[in-house]
């Protein structure tokens, strides 16, 4: 962590941290919620099947081991990036849109 600039504000924040300057505010009720939430995120109660190429399919499965990972969990982390709009589109430079926001933009404009 040595590699990591911090700005002033940081360096004071960090320092004040450290030294015990704050205090957690989170109560039993909020942290249940928080421990739900997450449960809930991380669950995948269910399944799917898709037909893919097999070239799709050997690409998918190298760009998941070179993350160290199972390609299914690396497929489930695309679906998931896609949907919350933080998959971006390097090509383009954008952002793909989530999900929320192209439905409600076709909302807006069958109207």
């Amino acid at each position: 962590m040595n590699d990591v600039k911090l700005s002033k504000e940081e360096k004071k924040l960090l320092k004040a941290v450290e030294a015990g300057e704050f205090e957690s505010v989170l109560t039993r009720k909020r942290r249940a919620e928080l421990v739900t939430a997450a449960r809930n995120t991380t669950r995948k109660d269910k399944r799917i099947n898709i037909r893919i190429s097999n070239r799709d399919l050997m690409a998918i499965q190298l760009r998941a081991s070179e993350e160290g990972i199972p390609y299914q969990t690396f497929v489930s982390s695309i679906i998931h990036k896609y949907i919350s709009g933080s998959l971006k589109d390097v090509s383009g430079g954008k952002r793909a849109q989530s999900v929320r926001s192209k439905s409600a933009s076709r909302s807006s404009s069958d109207r």
